[in-house]
């Protein structure tokens, strides 16, 4: 249903996390919500008559999980809020069927019980009770697209279908290579006290050794986005220098949208880079520089996973102007 409405026009939608009646038991419960969690419209609801099922009166180790699902939605926060700004302006669902990305693919065209955010996440729910693992479709076999596991940054080669372990500790989603996601993952009361926190950039390497990302920031209250209050930013990351520059469309067209630098756009943000994680690295840099205005700054770096994932900590670089830090060999 999800998918049919997004595909229509109506993208921010989603399931009642836990299901609109009856009484689901605890283990249930936890898949609702890691489910929801990644759908764009997130609550839970349900009948009057279904019994109080707030995550609080399960078990303590059900809500335990409920919270870590919530958590996970909130550290994305800020990529929902760029992928309605896409939608915005182009239409494209921010929840999509795996043909829309991947029409070649004749296998993905009756699969609805995973999906796609943006071109960057895919999700597949897992909705069975007492189900350890399920299988999981990943696309992009003719261009040898590669897959990142969310949490443990595993690469997988696409090849259509997989068995997959999904414990009840989490679901199935991954990053698909090639693409750069800005998260947020400081622990707060409220999305609201969330507003200048750092960033976390997880950078997902192609088959090439490249990535790229886009990041909408704005006041998320008034219109004033609308007299150049806002940044709409481009991350890229060529294996030599990870850039951010602030872009716009140059038409609402979908058929004319091309981006372009846009110099006038600016928005007062106090966040900054606290983590950048490099996944897929192939040749690991032996120092790196930040630059931001006309300034240098030498960075600390640290190899995880096997040697495949490159953390760099701390740069500290400022998100109210562009920046690039670049790596030697």
């Amino acid at each position: 249903m999800r998918l049919s409405l997004s595909v229509a026009g109506v993208s921010f939608c989603g399931s009642d996390v836990g299901g609109f009646f009856r009484n689901p038991g605890d283990e249930l419960m936890t898949r609702w919500y890691q489910a929801g969690a990644y759908q764009p419209f997130f609550r839970a609801h349900s009948h009057i008559e279904t019994k109080r099922r707030e995550p609080w009166l399960f078990t303590a180790s059900t809500t335990q999980l409920i919270r870590d699902a919530v958590r996970r939605r909130y550290a994305l926060i800020d990529f929902w809020y760029t992928l309605f700004y896409e939608h915005s302006v182009d239409g494209v669902p921010v929840m999509r069927a795996h043909w829309m990305q991947y029409p070649q693919e004749t296998d993905t065209y009756a699969i609805d019980d995973q999906y796609l955010l943006g071109d960057k996440l895919l999700v597949a729910p897992v909705v069975e009770e007492g189900a350890t693992s399920r299988r999981v479709y990943l696309p992009g076999r003719e261009s040898k697209t590669v897959w990142y596991d969310v949490d443990s940054y595993h690469a997988t080669q696409a090849n259509g279908w997989i068995n997959v372990d999904a414990g009840l500790s989490k679901i199935p989603v991954y990053q698909r290579g090639g693409t750069i996601i800005a998260r947020k993952e400081r622990v707060r009361r409220s999305s609201a006290l969330m507003e200048d926190d750092p960033y976390t950039l997880v950078v997902a390497l192609d088959k090439d050794g490249k990535a790229e990302g886009t990041l909408y920031i704005d006041d998320g209250a008034t219109y004033e986005y609308k007299n150049n209050k806002y940044i709409y930013a481009k991350f890229a990351y060529d294996g030599k220098s990870l850039s951010y520059s602030f872009i716009q469309p140059k038409s609402t067209k979908p058929e004319e949208l091309h981006w372009f630098i846009n110099e006038n756009a600016s928005y007062p943000t106090r966040s900054w880079v606290e983590r950048i994680v490099v996944a897929g690295i192939k040749t690991v840099p032996k120092t790196a520089k930040l630059h931001q205005g006309d300034k240098a700054t030498a960075l600390q770096m640290t190899l995880h996973k096997g040697n495949d994932v490159l953390v760099v900590r701390k740069p500290a670089a400022a998100m109210d102007r562009p920046w690039e830090i670049r790596f030697h060999f």
